[in-house]
C-alpha cells in the first residue's frame, strides 16, 4: 500500500534544532539576555558595600544564565554564515566556565574574579563582533558589532583598571553590566521592530 505524500508525518516542525533557532531568534528572547545582565548590574551596584562572596554568587549566576541565553541564541545563526554559529556556541561554553570557575571558588581573591570576568568579556566581545561581520544575515550587524565592541572594551578595563578593594569591583562590574544591559535591550527592541517590518504584508499599490 502506498502511502500519499501529504500523509506522510511532518518533522521539521517539532524537530530541536528549528525550535531552538525560533526561539533564539526571537525579539523576546533577546529582552530575556538583556535582563538577566542588567538586573545583576541593577542589584551590585544597589549593594556595592557587600562582601566579596555575594559578589561572586551574583556575577557566577549571571554568567551561567547568560550561558544559557547565548547557546540557544547562537541557533539563531545561519549555518553558512562563516562559523557565527560555532562562535556563539563558544561563547555560551565560555560563559558556563567562566561561572562555574566564580561559583567553585566564591571566596577567591579580587584579582581573581577580576581575571576570569575580564578575559570572559574580552573573549566574547571579540566573538561577538567576529558574528557581526561574518554572518551577513543577522538583522542590525551595527548593533551588534557594537556590542561586541562595548564588551570587549569593558574586558579590557577590567583586566586593566586596578582595583584594591571589593567595594570599588563590585562598583566596576556592576556599572559594565548595567552599560551591557541597556545596550542588550536597545538590541532587542531594534530586533522587534525588524521583526514586525518583515511580518508585515506589502502596502497595496
Amino acid at each position: 500500500m502506498t502511502v500519499p505524500p501529504d500523509a506522510a508525518p511532518q518533522h521539521t516542525q517539532s524537530d530541536p534544532e528549528d525550535l531552538l533557532k525560533q526561539l533564539g531568534g526571537s525579539w523576546h528572547w533577546a529582552l530575556g539576555f538583556a535582563l538577566a545582565t542588567l538586573i545583576p548590574g541593577i542589584l551590585v551596584l544597589v549593594w556595592p558595600d557587600e562582601t566579596l562572596h555575594i559578589l561572586a554568587v551574583i556575577i557566577g549566576l549571571q554568567l551561567l544564565v547568560a550561558g544559557g541565553f547565548r547557546f540557544v541564541s547562537a541557533f539563531s545563526h545561519s549555518s553558512d554564515g562563516g562559523g557565527s554559529r560555532l562562535a556563539g556556541v563558544l561563547i555560551a561554553i565560555l560563559a558556563f566556565l567562566a561561572g562555574v570557575l566564580v561559583l567553585r571558588h566564591p571566596m577567591q581573591t579580587i584579582g581573581a574574579l577580576s581575571l576570569i570576568v575580564g578575559v570572559f568579556w574580552l573573549l566574547t566581545g571579540v566573538l561577538t563582533a567576529y558574528v557581526a561581520i561574518a554572518d551577513r544575515g543577522v538583522l542590525h550587524r551595527g548593533l551588534l558589532f557594537g556590542l561586541g565592541v562595548l564588551g570587549t572594551v569593558a574586558g579590557i578595563v577590567v583586566l586593566c583598571f586596578p582595583v584594591d578593594s571589593a567595594v570599588a569591583l563590585t562598583r566596576l562590574l556592576g556599572l559594565w553590566l548595567v552599560l551591557l544591559g541597556v545596550f542588550e535591550v536597545v538590541m532587542a527592541f531594534a530586533l522587534r521592530s525588524a521583526t514586525r517590518r518583515i511580518a508585515a504584508p506589502p502596502a497595496p499599490r
